[in-house]
């Protein structure tokens, strides 16, 4: 899967952490949906930082179209409410199955 964190760069994460990425995105919503701001910023930074540790960044000329946009890290709480409900950024459609 690629996914871009928006103002950064676009990574291809392996399947081996789908299911941490999507747990934590689900403690992103959790967070989101009870207005908890330390929580969120705490979550939130975790997604990113997996993203980034484990992602292995797509070169400027691969072309491949990202399946996934991460907002930005300095997204408020208040923004996130639109991205962070129900799935969260990375719904389940782009997981393979298991």
């Amino acid at each position: 899967m690629i996914v871009r964190i928006a103002t950064e760069d676009q990574f291809e994460i392996a399947e081996d952490c789908f299911d941490e990425i999507n747990s934590i995105d689900n403690e992103v919503v959790a967070a989101v949906e009870a207005g908890d701001e330390a929580r969120f910023k705490e979550t939130f930074a975790r997604l990113i930082e997996l993203v980034r540790s484990r992602g292995k960044i797509v070169e400027d000329d691969d072309l491949r179209e990202s399946q996934v946009i991460i907002p930005p890290s300095d997204i408020s709480l208040e923004e996130a409410r639109a991205d962070f409900s129900g799935d969260g950024v990375i719904p389940e459609q782009y997981f393979p199955s298991r």
